[in-house]
């Protein structure tokens, strides 16, 4: 994360581990039996990441953020990524295809993330959520002939470059120092 500013920092760190413990959660769903141990421990170190930056971004939360003067459009991007997941997650639900919603929603959350790197003024989040957009491609075209649900692969993915992304978010934070 190349945020200049801290609260930013520590929030991304604590979004990213929850959103790691939901990824991880749907993924769940049906895991090959040797996944389950590590979609656990991935899923407890997510929840690690999300309180320890949690009590953290609380503790800073008057710093300064890149948001300021923009939330409205942080509200119209949040919007627009509900609703898009949403109307694609009916759409294959009436199609017969619910197997594909993890994977829609995924490909709708990491497309978030470039124009959440612009509001955020974070190229390193935009180029994230590219990285992210191309592994679910990736994983669509290997699930195309299965009928396992999606989540089976794509939670596991998401869930761990979230983790990873939030990780390293934290430590960089946290050698800048806290505000």
């Amino acid at each position: 994360m190349i945020t200049e500013f801290a609260r930013d920092g520590l929030f991304t760190a604590a979004w990213f581990g929850l959103m790691t413990v939901v990824w991880l959660g749907w993924a769940q769903e049906d895991p090959p039996r040797r996944w389950r141990l590590p979609l656990g421990i991935g899923s407890v170190l997510g929840m690690i990441l999300a309180i320890g930056f949690g009590v953290l971004t609380a503790l800073n939360w008057s710093a300064p953020t890149a948001l300021a003067g923009r939330y409205q459009w942080f509200g119209v991007l949040v919007g627009a990524e509900v609703i898009a997941a949403g109307l694609g997650c009916l759409l294959l639900a009436r199609r017969s295809a619910g197997r594909w919603m993890a994977w829609w929603v995924a490909l709708i959350v990491a497309l978030h993330f470039v124009p959440l790197g612009l509001l955020l003024s974070d190229p390193s989040i935009a180029v994230f959520g590219l990285i992210q957009a191309a592994l679910v491609i990736i994983v669509g075209a290997r699930l195309r002939g299965a009928t396992d649900p999606t989540s089976r692969l794509v939670g596991p993915v998401m869930g761990a470059t979230l983790l990873g992304y939030g990780l390293i978010a934290g430590i960089l934070q946290l050698i800048r120092g806290l505000p």
